[in-house]
């Protein structure tokens, strides 16, 4: 093992411990989660993520700390926008809330697998052709642009998906949770699977399209370069890892209210067109910042960008009602 392992046998230890802890409060079969659990396991989450922010900076130095923070609250803050789509999901298929964790846990660890996938291919194509990172900007400027006028949540329909319709015709189908069981027997003994396989399936999908915006967004606020490529990977795997791990419970804390953070979206989109053209200026703004300052400046921008549209949401949600009444 080289000194480079270390921090991922930390992690690995230190992510295992807390799932350990965690599935002993939100897991439990035919359970229903309040909001004051669901308060104490958000908590929980954001702290244990950020603690490993300060483990990366005494370790890794300050540039790469900071690099870890912005890109935890990057994550952080397009779960929110991506539990707002999970809600949608469990409505569509009719999900019982005794149900909830389990599945949630499933579909979660799931994405996971998928996010790892994903971001070890992404980190291999940089690595490789750096350019790439040129096409992930002008993607994420893109992106930015698109979402920022739309309420796209609003026109997503998960029976409408290609997902979905993939596995109505692949996977024989039972209608039914049937006791919160995946899969049954039906009288000839052939396997079906029940709502609840099809919703982990649709939870995993509806994350790894979230990822295809965060992780080349998460990209573009590390160093790429080749004398910081073990950092920035640290950076990417494990802030992405953290800040999924805590869906679960924000999940349960938000399902509630997350519609008074109506203008989230908008405050998503300008940050990802900034991240999109910072990517795109690379050249010419590392002539002009050095990467410590760069990594300040984004963090600003996310903070106070982010902020401001959760701020702006709860303002115009409460003047709506003042004038109502």
């Amino acid at each position: 093992m080289t000194a480079q392992h270390i921090p991922y046998l930390i992690f690995a230890v230190v992510v295992s411990v807390a799932l350990i802890f965690d599935l002993g409060l939100l897991s439990k079969k035919n359970h229903v989660v309040t909001i004051r659990q669901a308060l104490y396991q958000t908590l929980f989450w954001v702290a244990l993520g950020l603690s490993f922010g300060v483990y990366v900076w005494v370790e890794k130095g300050r540039v790469t700390g900071l690099e870890y923070v912005s890109a935890y609250l990057m994550e952080w803050s397009l779960s929110i926008d991506n539990i707002f789509v999970f809600i949608l999901v469990f409505n569509a298929f009719a999900v019982k809330e005794r149900n909830y964790g389990q599945v949630l846990l499933l579909g979660i660890l799931m994405a996971i697998v998928l996010r790892i996938v994903f971001i070890t291919g992404g980190v291999a194509l940089v690595n490789q052709f750096h350019q790439v990172l040129y096409l992930f900007g002008a993607f994420l400027v893109y992106t930015g642009c698109k979402i920022f006028p739309a309420d796209v949540d609003e026109e997503f329909d998960p029976h409408e998906t290609k997902v979905y319709r993939f596995m109505a015709k692949v996977l024989p189908m039972i209608p039914g949770d049937h006791d919160g069981r995946y899969t049954v027997r039906d009288e000839h003994g052939k396997r079906r699977y029940t709502v609840l396989f099809v919703v982990v399936m649709m939870l995993a999908a509806v994350d790894l399209a979230f990822a295809v915006d965060s992780i080349p967004a998460v990209m573009g606020l590390v160093d790429n370069s080749p004398a910081h490529r073990a950092e920035a990977q640290l950076v990417i795997y494990t802030s992405n890892i953290f800040a999924v791990l805590g869906l679960r419970s924000l999940f349960f804390l938000l399902r509630g209210s997350v519609n008074k953070f109506e203008y989230l979206q908008q405050g998503i989109a300008v940050v990802l067109v900034f991240i999109g053209v910072k990517m795109l200026g690379e050249h010419w703004i590392n002539q002009w910042l050095d990467k410590g300052t760069q990594v300040i400046v984004s963090l600003l921008v996310i903070v106070v960008c982010l902020a401001a549209a959760m701020a702006y949401s709860v303002f115009r949600q409460r003047r709506g009602l003042q004038q109502e009444g």
